[in-house]
């Protein structure tokens, strides 16, 4: 089993979630876990950024081993099936208290129905659109702030409950 090395894991590799894992990357103290369903979009930003110190992953289950706990990993594939196919795959392999935040940009109604059914598993889940596009996605602070936000306002805080009811 490789050891738990990345602090923030990124799914799904097209042009924002290269672009994200990519600006996740250059901020001081990241190592970012990259998995895509097909290999060769991991190898290829492996490839084109080698500086970046991508921890690799050629299944949910190395991805999930990657990742220090409570692991946390931010979801950059097509709204709908796709969505919920990697959760659910991601679920199979996090355990409570792990962290799974959608960043593409769902109908709000499935982000209701998604954080519903992954909380009966204990494990966290944050709809949290990301925009911007390839730009902005690879170049803003913002993007990088806000979702270490989402991420620290995710971990499970025995004080506080913050998350929405309404699902």
């Amino acid at each position: 089993m490789p050891e738990a090395s990345a602090n923030i894991g990124v799914v799904g590799l097209a042009v924002m979630g290269s672009n994200l894992a990519r600006n996740l990357a250059s901020r001081e103290g990241n190592t970012v876990a990259i998995f895509n369903r097909s290999y060769e979009k991991t190898q290829t930003l492996l490839d084109e950024h080698p500086a970046a110190g991508f921890v690799p992953a050629r299944t949910y289950q190395e991805f999930a081993d990657s990742l220090q706990k409570p692991r946390t990993a931010i979801i950059m594939v097509k709204a709908g099936g796709p969505t919920d196919a990697v959760i659910d795959a991601l679920v199979e392999v996090f355990e409570p208290g792990d962290i799974i935040v959608d960043g593409g940009n769902a109908y709000f109604p499935d982000t209701i129905r998604r954080e519903k059914a992954v909380r009966e598993t204990g494990i966290n889940f944050v709809g949290a659109g990301i925009s911007g596009g390839e730009e902005g996605a690879h170049r803003s602070v913002d993007h990088a702030r806000r979702l270490r936000r989402v991420v620290d306002h995710a971990r499970p805080d025995p004080q506080v409950d913050r998350r929405d009811r309404r699902g």
